[in-house]
């Protein structure tokens, strides 16, 4: 929402935290590098359901650091 303002993070992420965002950049980095066009429709899913995994792992860490329920 462009009305709401964000709330800092007061403190250090852990050592889990850090590691859940290290896992979704990679798998991010991973899709990108991919020739999407050379990949079956199989591996298409994979790829989507990977990432679709990794954002609700993104959006529920978001929710652990803010201290929201959204």
């Amino acid at each position: 929402m462009p009305d709401e303002q964000p709330r800092p993070h007061t403190g250090p992420l852990t050592d889990l935290q850090r590691s859940r965002i290290d896992f979704a950049r990679r798998d991010l980095e991973n899709a990108r590098a991919t020739d999407l066009a050379q990949i079956d429709a199989a591996g298409l899913i994979l790829i989507v359901e990977r990432l679709r995994g990794r954002l609700a792992e993104v959006l529920d860490l978001v929710c652990e650091i803010t201290d929201t329920d959204a």
